[in-house]
Parts: C-alpha cells; structure tokens; sequence
C-alpha cells in the first residue's frame, strides 16, 4: 500500500465507518497501527526475546510468501478488551500514525542496517517490517468500508 494510498484510506475513515469485522473502532484500529509503526522504528521498546519455531515459521509464511494477515490475531502481551484512546480525536491519531510512518521510514534512512524487536517474530530488519506494516495496515484498514 502507497503512502498516497494509506493517506487516501484515513482521509475516507470516520468514526461512523461500518466495521467489517473484529471489536477496534476506527480511532482504536489507527492508534494500534501507531504504536506498530513506533516499535519498528525503536521508539517502542519491549523486552527482548527469542522467537520460537511456532513463530519463526508464522514468520517465514507472513513475510516471504503471498499469505494475507490472518483474522482475529491478536498482539502479544495486549488485553483482550480494547486499550484505553490516547488520543483526543480520530483526526488528531490520523496525522500521528502519518507521523509515525514518516518516521519509521526516517528512522532506517538514518540507520540501514538497524534490527528493531517486533512482539512475535524477533528483531526484524527495513525490508521485513515494510512487508509486515503493507500486510498489517491492508488487514486493518480493510476492516472498515
């Protein structure tokens, strides 16, 4: 998905947008994303860890094969309810997950070669998590008409 794209896709999302499917409201949906956008670019930090096989292999499946971002996945280490909105408004998260992904892509412009920690798969270099973010913004995006 093109920043042109991903910008189009917010700009046609309020919080009246008919949900598809999982329990995230618009405004949760885009401050989830924010927060995925600031681990890949450091400014997130979790424990380190090493993946296991099961995840390796989920991995390898998500990254280096044409499968979609499964359904009803949920973040390691999340609550099952709803993480309390951090933001005042939709429109005021919309510009910050734009800031956000302006500074992943800034953030490995000014260190190629950096391996920032993802919660399930390990540390993930530039190319990995660009694939990561395209799958996972069209699974969430896609939630909403």
């Amino acid at each position: 998905m093109t920043q042109q794209e991903i910008q189009n896709s917010l700009e046609n999302l309020s919080e009246g947008s008919n949900q598809l499917f999982g329990k995230m409201t618009p405004q949760h949906m885009v401050e989830h994303l924010i927060i995925t956008f600031k681990l890949s670019s450091g400014r997130v930090n979790i424990p380190e860890f090493e993946p296991n096989e099961k995840q390796l292999e989920y991995k390898r499946l998500l990254l280096r094969t044409d499968m979609e971002f499964p359904k009803g996945v949920r973040a390691p280490g999340l609550p099952e309810d709803l993480l309390p909105l951090r933001f005042e408004s939709l429109a005021i998260a919309k510009e910050k997950l734009l800031n956000a992904i302006e500074e992943f892509h800034s953030h490995f412009a000014n260190n190629p070669i950096d391996l920032t920690l993802h919660p399930r798969f390990g540390k993930l270099n530039y190319d990995e998590w660009k694939i990561f973010h395209n799958k996972h913004i069209t699974h969430h995006l896609g939630q909403f008409e």
